[in-house]
């Protein structure tokens, strides 16, 4: 054999025996966890970048415009910026000046919806020819209608005027600011009475009128009399709102628009004025967390595409807490019984293959059969056994919180059957037998030893049960989760916990922001936002339920070894 044979045939066994040690299987697995670390970070990324930069507040353009029919000007703030081909535009109906093949586009948010078709509009960069940013103009977010853009002209209070001129410097304005504390004041107190002190007058009138109709003659005049004085307080209630909402119409201010037209808005609309173009970027970050925190405390407005999602904060959390409650225990004890008390035979392999099949279901089954057995089957036997007076209106016949948190905790109960019965499989045979030696129980011997050992497994099937429902979607749409509620499922009103009350959730306020509303534009930054949002609450659940686990763990050794 010649030496260059002998070389290529070294190396040829050197290449064979290094793909036969598995080393290049781990350099593929190296790569792919790699690949699926930078996906995640990627997509986190886009989340963070598209949906916490909506809340900054960006400066406010000028812009004159020349699209070949006239020259206009259009005030508004920039949201976006892309690069179109040409051929889009021609099919938009759009003709280009020039005869580049890539154009830019800017989205600008001009608001003052009142006007226009949109309040936001696409503008060819070609056809610009000036850009400026004016100090005095303002940015006006309101409670209806979405953003207003202009310049303040006066502010009002009644009969008094107070104009807004160089000379005055910046007297109206801070005026204006102090009349939209003021109103904000008595906007929380018509909420107080409107929820709190009007909903509690309510609910006692719903009662009384159900206690006359089962009541006998001779009680009839007391409820008759209750009845008056609480129609009495309602009516009072109502005149103190009337009273409020006066005082509320009171503040006025006006503001010019960019066609020259000046508009007098009420102060009651305001959620907030600020002049970008003259803010430090100081104050501009302390407005981006205020707005950031607005977000995440406050309710909603506007179709879902302006306000905060905190209801669905609450009702995402409290929906998981119920039904990891519900889930952990029933999965345990399928666990327990397949493990460790039924025959190993035919049936129990059966009983085990059903339930691999149920975690492959899709979810809107899980959905529909919620709605049919949970709602209109039990349900509707509680409202007939325990409600009877209210029906044909039903109580608990209907979607609810409850219903919601069961069809979610069947939808999860596989997981948790398979993670706790493969702990109790870990556990050797000699920890039994020597607890059941020292003389414990069977059931003591599972109590006290078996069940603490397999604790870390449970959470992990809590970890996926809480990882998987937390982002369901489809089922909830059928057994209570609904576009809007702004009333929590818990308050000062007995029996505190609503469990009848339908509720929002983060992952249905994603799918109806992103395609069911109006403005799509407006939506588009609060859909990141939100799922960011979403991914984020999960991240924490499931790590307060790892860190558990691991301290169980610690605990328990033995299970590891």
């Amino acid at each position: 054999m010649t030496k260059d044979k002998m070389s290529n045939t070294v190396g040829r066994w050197s290449a064979l025996g290094w793909f036969r040690s598995g080393e290049p299987m781990i350099w593929l697995t190296a790569a792919s966890v790699a690949l699926c670390v930078l996906t995640v970070v990627g997509l986190l990324a886009l989340l963070a970048v598209r949906g916490l930069g909506h809340f900054w507040a960006s400066d406010v353009m000028q812009i004159q415009i020349n699209n070949n029919i006239r020259t206009e000007m259009v005030l508004g703030q920039v949201a976006e910026n892309v690069t179109v081909p040409r051929q889009q535009l021609i099919d938009a109906g759009i003709t280009p000046k020039s005869n580049a093949q890539l154009f830019d586009r800017t989205l600008l948010k001009r608001g003052n919806r009142e006007n226009f078709d949109s309040d936001f509009v696409w503008i060819l960069d070609e056809q610009i020819e000036s850009i400026t940013r004016p100090e005095d103009v303002i940015v006006i977010e309101r409670l209806e209608w979405g953003n207003f853009y202009g310049t303040l002209v006066d502010v009002r209070h009644e009969s008094s005027i107070t104009p807004h001129t160089p000379e005055s410097g910046d007297f109206a304005w801070q005026l204006l600011g102090d009349y939209i504390e003021e109103v904000r004041v008595l906007r929380e107190e018509i909420k107080y009475i409107e929820r709190m002190e009007m909903g509690r007058v309510n609910k006692k009138l719903d009662s009384v009128r159900l206690a006359i109709k089962q009541s006998e003659p001779e009680n009839y005049s007391d409820l008759a009399r209750r009845k008056a004085k609480l129609e009495g307080d309602y009516r009072r209630l109502e005149s103190r709102l009337v009273a409020l909402r006066q005082k509320q119409g009171a503040y006025l201010f006006s503001v010019k628009q960019i066609d020259g037209s000046t508009k007098v808005l009420p102060v009651s609309k305001v959620v907030r004025i600020y002049r970008p173009n003259s803010m430090s970027y100081l104050q501009k970050m302390n407005l981006y967390m205020e707005k950031l925190w607005e977000f995440l405390s406050e309710q909603p407005r506007e179709a879902n595409t302006e306000g905060g999602v905190y209801p669905a904060i609450f009702g995402t959390v409290m929906m998981v807490i119920l039904m990891s409650i519900i889930v952990t225990p029933f999965g345990v004890i399928a666990a327990v019984y397949m493990r460790e008390y039924a025959t190993q035979g035919s049936v129990t392999r059966v009983i085990r293959i059903a339930v691999n099949n149920l975690a492959g279901v899709p979810s809107i089954v899980y959905g529909v059969f919620g709605l049919g057995f949970f709602v209109y089957g039990v349900g509707g036997e509680i409202d007939k056994l325990f409600f009877a007076e209210t029906l044909p209106s039903p109580t608990f016949g209907t979607p609810g919180l409850m219903w919601a948190s069961l069809t979610l905790a069947l939808l999860t109960l596989p997981v948790v059957i398979v993670a706790t019965e493969e702990g109790l499989a870990r556990i050797p045979k000699s920890i039994r037998e020597g607890s059941l030696a020292l003389g414990a129980t069977r059931f003591e011997t599972l109590m006290r030893v078996v069940l603490p050992m397999a604790s870390p497994a449970m959470m992990t099937g809590l970890i996926l049960a809480v990882a998987r429902a937390a982002g369901e979607v489809a089922p909830l749409m059928l057994v209570g989760v609904v576009k809007l509620a702004p009333n929590l499922p818990v308050d000062g009103t007995y029996p505190y916990i609503h469990l009848d009350q339908k509720f929002m959730h983060l992952g249905f306020h994603i799918y109806d922001v992103g395609f069911q509303s109006p403005n799509v534009e407006a939506a588009r930054p609060l859909v990141y936002a939100t799922a960011l949002l979403l991914v984020f609450i999960i991240t924490i659940l499931n790590l307060l339920a790892i860190y558990l686990r691991n301290r169980l763990r610690e605990k328990y050794k033995l299970l590891e070894a």
